[in-house]
């Protein structure tokens, strides 16, 4: 697995990505440690868990290392009770658009109503077409990290 994650991050406008979905899976994960420098997630999709660990950002918020692992489902549940407070719980959409695959996330729990949509590139200058319910570019921005999220949820902001 490369070591390197480029993405860009935007809100979305309307719900009519569910109508252009060719998959959705609900996601529930945690946080092992989410200090600035590194954040260790344990994530449960599907029925398949997953440990990440993701590096700080970039200047721009695009570029970060990211190492993951799969594990088992119970592996997961397990350490999902060791993490820090604060749940993240969300239903991803995967949405075709062009060349590119679209993750929406639709956060349920403390974060509902909030949705995000995420496109992975090969190079931070890359162009690629966005649909009309792709809304403000919030990349970078940490209010807007899962992380973040787990612990400042959307309900609470002002």
């Amino acid at each position: 697995m490369d070591d390197t994650e480029i993405e860009r991050k935007f809100l979305v406008s309307s719900s009519t990505y569910k109508n252009e979905a060719s998959l959705h899976t609900r996601i529930v994960q945690g946080f092992l440690n989410t200090h600035p420098e590194r954040t260790v997630r344990v994530r449960l999709k599907g029925d398949k868990g997953y440990l990440t660990v993701k590096g700080k950002g970039n200047a721009s918020g695009t570029t970060r290392f990211e190492w993951e692992h799969e594990m088992s489902k119970n592996e997961a549940d397990n350490l999902l009770k060791l993490c820090e407070p604060g749940i993240v719980e969300k239903i991803r959409y995967e949405i075709p658009v062009g060349n590119h695959l679209f993750e929406v996330d639709e956060f349920l729990g403390d974060n509902q109503g909030l949705v995000v949509a995420e496109i992975e590139l090969q190079h931070e200058n890359e162009t690629f077409e966005k649909p009309d319910w792709l809304g403000d570019e919030v990349t970078g921005d940490v209010n807007y990290y899962n992380s973040r999220l787990a612990k400042h949820p959307f309900k609470t902001w002002k």
